[in-house]
């Protein structure tokens, strides 16, 4: 009996984040390129940050970070879709059939110059909350 217990437990756990999954319609997709060490330094840190801040805030998996390298072949149609280069940043909604995407990717300039994380985090959100609403 425990057994059968356990078995239904797992079993609607995954139906429930499966389905919590494809109900998910906001992706922050981080482009990123093969570069050399020092930039790569810079561009790992940034992933790094924004990976952490759509993890901290958003648990419920409603926002889910991916990063798409620009280099493989398979994310051809994604780079040429939003112009993307090493270090865009796009927000995206799918809802049906209409998408909206927003490029964050001047926020990460700037942060990359000022290194003020709470500012990236509350603008970063601010944005977030802004494709939420379309």
């Amino acid at each position: 009996m425990k057994k059968i217990v356990i078995i239904a437990v797992v079993l609607f756990s995954v139906n429930f984040f499966a389905s919590a999954q494809k109900g998910n319609a906001i992706e922050v997709l981080y482009f990123k390129a093969n570069l050399a060490c020092c930039k790569a330094k810079s561009c790992n840190a940034l992933e790094a940050d924004v990976q952490k801040i759509v993890s901290e805030n958003f648990k419920d998996g409603s926002v889910v970070f991916k990063e798409v390298k620009l280099a493989d072949e398979a994310n051809k149609e994604l780079v040429e879709k939003y112009k993307a280069q090493s270090q865009t940043v796009v927000i995206v909604k799918k809802k049906k059939k209409k998408e909206t995407a927003v490029d964050v990717s001047e926020l990460m300039k700037n942060y990359l110059q000022t290194q003020d994380k709470e500012a990236l985090q509350k603008q970063f959100l601010a944005k977030v909350e802004e494709v939420k609403k379309k």
